[in-house]
């Protein structure tokens, strides 16, 4: 069982300090009572309710909507297609372009909606429409060495679609030669509480711009990022569209840029203005209308000297992308700077395909290119008779192997090294040897690491009031302990009780941030509050008027750029493998993580479980079906889609080494959130090969497969 951490002091008492203290969420009573109010539990006055319809095919044109019965159904208020939407003039994300044309782009696609006094009328006149469609043949799926592949200029979070540095076809030609191909299915987020929005068009003149003309509450990640993309799409200003996004029930990735039923529910508020229209997604519309993590194919091939110097490496990997919108993960961006390899080549390949535009999953890009580079190592560390620890150790870089400069801190050999020690790494065994009873017992490792996103400088606000100071700041929390790490920052700099400092977060209107993604929001905003909170205590001191108010914004430290920013950790594993069913059960989880100044123990340590139970998840389960017939997903729902269960999590530990890096920001923070979950399943398929001698490199290690692997290598 995972343990819970104690608070030092009962939360809200003058006794806590502000950073470094272990504080339970303030958040934590409305969430757990059912009070908490989410965007489809907004207390609005005679909603209305909004079902949409969806595509059936993957490619084509709509040539008929018959809608007659749907409309003459008692209750409906609007059928909403492409013959009566409003009209969009600005395009800042394709995407977001719906009801424009009777052209079909995937299936699941928003085409209609449905809006009705009741969720019930709504969902049986959705029913009642019939659409007749002209097809066209799709293009999905992908192989290895795809024809139709082609190399981007860029890929998600502008790194290069392709870097080289010194000879890798000659370095391959030294050493011993490990080569092999991985694979990972297209994985869903699968949060709690669905992609839902209830939004309010509001009847009031266009001759005062500066009126509200939309109200959402929605949930996301940034209120400011939905506010920037969303609001030319309806044809408002910015100023003219209120988000509001106080709580969200988990997200992942999932509610991190717009999706297009804001646009659909926007659409039908708009044509019934002053009816709240309410909409939230079902679990099979997740799997369809909410991004996912695409797959991926890799392929690496490395060489390695006998004293365990790594020679040469060749990473490259294959992934599909919308043809309506392009999203590829920085796959093989990691295998760049990990380990000292004089010889390197990394190349990302994409293919086009008819299929729903991915999105960023936690961890993006180096969440599956870990999964095959860590594996590749301990298949090298395997083949030269070296411990997977000491290959790492040996391969340890100086400097950046990629940009040549200095790692701001770069504490991955003590992540190793204690983790191991607390693990009981020395208990390893031969592969194959250690059993109990009908159970293979193994041991694994594998390393993590993720690099510092920093896009635009963030500002917050600091304000006095009734003798309290409140944060101020359009950032929203998914779930990572927001409203609970930012006034304890803002008290620390303040010099004040954290418990008379409140968050006020998650809507427009407030001080500009960046959303909560790539692991940025801690170090990110708590900058921004460190620089608020240090220009209102020199401009009002210690006694502030009532009212006082001071904003500034966050940047990073002067001469950061010249630094190499990076979290790493290590993962370990040991897991059961049974001989008579081919089940793995993983017994025992260890994380070892170096992410700077920990501003909050407890929420930390949530985030760091977190993601190694994501990780777990995606080793032993998570996988989703794309019919490459028909386009859509086969087990889009969590009855076939299946995800760590409370079973499956008997023992993960996670552990901090302590760090300061003052090179991410004023705070010393360094992200936390994705850390977790990055290199999680190479450890656990490295602990199956040193329970079994049988190696998996396609994600999920389900019994089938490790069957399979068995039969093959007997019958080999």
């Amino acid at each position: 069982m995972t343990t819970t951490v104690e608070p030092s002091a009962p939360a809200g008492t003058t006794e806590q300090p502000g950073i470094g203290n272990d504080r339970m969420r303030v958040d934590a009573p409305a969430k757990v009572t059912g009070t908490a109010p989410y965007a489809y539990e907004q207390p609005v006055e005679e909603p209305l309710y909004l079902v949409p319809i969806l595509s059936t095919i993957a490619r084509g044109r709509i040539a008929e909507i018959d809608d007659a019965a749907c409309r003459a159904l008692p209750g409906v208020r609007l059928v909403l297609t492409h013959a009566n939407a409003p009209q969009i003039r600005v395009r800042t994300d394709a995407a977001l372009v719906i009801l424009q044309s009777t052209e079909v782009h995937y299936r699941g696609e928003f085409i209609g909606a449905v809006v009705a006094d009741s969720p019930q009328v709504a969902r049986e006149g959705a029913g009642l429409v019939q659409v007749t469609y002209d097809e066209q043949p799709a293009e999905l799926g992908f192989v290895i060495d795809d024809p139709r592949a082609t190399v981007p200029r860029r890929v998600n979070a502008f790194k290069h679609g392709s870097y080289e540095r010194g000879d890798a076809d000659a370095g391959l030609q030294r050493g011993r030669l490990v080569e092999a191909d991985y694979s990972l299915p297209m994985e869903f987020h699968a949060p709690i509480e669905p992609n839902a929005v209830t939004a309010i068009w509001h009847d009031v003149s266009a001759l005062h711009p500066r009126t509200t003309r939309l109200t959402l509450y929605d949930a996301n990640h940034g209120t400011g990022l939905h506010n920037s993309l969303l609001a030319p799409v309806l044809g408002l200003l910015p100023g003219q569209l209120e988000v509001i996004s106080p709580y969200i029930g988990g997200s992942f990735g999932a509610k991190g840029f717009p999706h297009p039923h804001l646009v659909l529910v926007s659409m039908a508020a708009r044509l019934l203005p002053g009816r709240p229209v309410k909409y939230a997604m079902t679990r099979q519309q997740m799997f369809r209308s909410s991004g996912n993590r695409p797959a991926s194919k890799q392929r690496i091939r490395l060489s390695v000297e006998d004293d365990g110097r790594l020679v040469a490496i060749d990473h490259q990997s294959w992934a599909p992308t919308s043809r309506l919108k392009t999203y590829i993960d920085q796959t093989v961006s990691a295998t760049r700077m990990m380990y000292d390899v004089p010889h390197l080549r990394t190349i990302h390949h994409v293919v086009t395909q008819d299929a729903a535009p991915g999105i960023f999953m936690r961890a993006p890009g180096e969440f599956s290119g870990m999964f095959a580079l860590e594996t590749a190592l301990d298949e090298a560390a395997h083949a030269i008779g070296i411990d997977p620890i000491e290959l790492r150790v040996r391969n340890e870089p100086g400097t950046d192997p990629e940009t040549g400069k200095p790692f701001s801190t770069r504490n991955l050999l003590a992540c190793l090294r204690e983790g191991a020690e607390q693990f009981g790494w020395a208990d390893l065994q031969p592969v194959g040897t250690r059993r109990d009873g009908e159970w293979l017992v193994g041991l694994g490792v594998a390393s993590a690491t993720y690099p510092n996103v920093h896009f635009v400088p963030n500002r917050a606000g600091i304000r006095y009031s009734d003798g309290r100071w409140s944060v101020e700041m359009q950032a929203s929390d998914i779930g990572t302990g927001a409203w609970t790490i930012l006034p304890q920052i803002a008290a620390d700099t303040l010099g004040v009780p954290v418990d008379r400092v409140d968050a006020e977060i998650g809507r427009t209107g407030l001080p500009w941030a960046m959303i909560a993604g790539g692991s940025n929001g801690t170090y990110d905003w708590g900058d921004a509050v460190v620089a608020a909170a240090t220009k209102f205590r020199r401009k009002h001191g210690d006694s502030p008027k009532e009212g006082a108010y001071e904003t500034a914004a966050g940047r990073l430290p002067r001469g950061a750029r010249g630094y190499s920013r990076h979290s790493f950790g290590a993962h370990f594993a040991q897991v059961r493998v049974s001989t008579v069913t081919g089940e793995i059960r993983v017994d025992r989880m260890v994380g070892a993580f170096a992410a700077g100044q920990i501003i909050n123990p407890r929420t930390a340590r949530s985030q760091l479980i977190g993601g190694m139970t994501m990780g777990l998840s995606a080793a032993l389960h998570e996988e989703g079906y794309l019919d490459e017939r028909f386009g859509h997903v086969v087990n889009g729902d969590l009855a076939g889609y299946h995800v760590a269960a409370h079973a499956d999590v008997v023992g993960l530990e996670a552990f901090t080494i302590e760090e300061h890096d003052p090179w991410f920001g004023r705070t010393g923070a360094k992200g936390i959130g994705e850390l977790g979950i990055v290199g999680a399943p190479a450890a656990i398929g490295n602990a199956v090969f040193n329970a079994t001698g049988v190696r998996l490199r396609d994600l999920p290690f389900t019994p089938d497969r490790l069957i399979m692997a068995w039969e093959a290598r007997s019958s080999g």
